[in-house]
């Protein structure tokens, strides 16, 4: 990537070429033996979507901890590299600081607070808001706006909703807190079809009218790259490709590789298996 000189003739130009998140080059350990990930690099650009792919024990749900400062809680950290946001770096800040300045996580498996109702469960997402009581409802309305499921739900107790609805319900309480950006891990796991496209439906409509930035971590490769405009593939901690997603769903070894694909249609398990041991992208 080339650089411009260092001119305040040029810093306009500069900033707005900055990517909104930049993860350079990090290395995360765990229990101080267990290295994890091994140089990952990648960007969302302010405003865009970014799929996150790789199968599972890659390093995606790693790499996002790694993002949002989650890795202490596991005995992991991270040793090299470098994360910043809007130009600042943030790998040394606490989560809620994090959570501050706009980068929430929504969390694999949803985790929902079982026993509160699905509005109290919002409202726990404006935790860290300093806002007016008007305010908040304003953005509690705006989170009914998108997922008028939960505005019919909102005096249910969240561990009796269907797990559609406590997804919808963990996107929601992290937009309470105002992000301009959003770590959206496994976003369809135990999900069923039509749920997984309303629930990725909803995710470009906040991208699109309401400017969020998201990183997607996904297994489900065919779906995470039709709502994407950009990915990055991950394999034992290493990025092993990346692209525009429309590149990335038309090449033919992510095809075969993800999704048991190749020009001569659908193979077998035994054959997919044998692929994956050659590692053609790899050589």
């Amino acid at each position: 990537m080339s650089r411009a000189l260092s001119s305040p003739n040029v810093a306009p130009a500069q900033a707005a070429a900055r990517p909104a998140l930049a993860v350079n080059n990090v290395e995360v350990i765990y229990d101080h033996v267990i290295l994890v990930l091994k140089g990952v690099s990648l960007e969302v650009a302010e405003g865009g979507i970014v799929a996150l792919l790789g199968a599972n024990g890659a390093g995606k749900t790693t790499t996002l901890k790694a993002i949002s400062n989650l890795l202490g809680a596991e005995r992991g950290e991270v040793t090299k590299g470098s994360i910043e946001f809007r130009g600042e770096r943030v790998d040394r800040l606490t989560p809620n600081d994090l959570v501050r300045r706009g980068v929430c996580q929504v969390m694999e498996g949803r985790h929902c607070f079982a026993h509160l109702t699905v509005e109290e469960n919002l409202l726990t997402g404006a935790f860290t808001r300093r806002d007016s009581r008007a305010d908040i409802a304003g953005s509690l309305e705006k989170v009914y706006h998108y997922f008028p499921r939960l505005k019919q739900r909102r005096a249910s107790q969240a561990g009796y909703t269907s797990g559609g609805e406590q997804q919808m319900t963990a996107i929601g309480r992290a937009l309470m807190a105002r992000p301009s950006m959003i770590l959206l891990d496994e976003p369809s796991m135990g999900l069923a079809p039509q749920i997984v496209d309303e629930i990725f439906g909803i995710v470009g409509d906040l991208n699109g009218r309401e400017r969020v930035s998201f990183l997607l971590a996904e297994q489900n490769t065919m779906v995470a790259l039709r709502y994407a405009q950009y990915g990055y593939i991950l394999e034992n901690g290493r990025v092993v490709m990346d692209g525009a997603a429309s590149e990335l769903a038309d090449n033919e070894d992510v095809k075969e590789f993800y999704l048991g694909l190749s020009t001569a249609g659908r193979r077998s398990f035994r054959d997919v298996k044998h692929y994956r041991r050659r590692k053609r992208w790899l050589a």
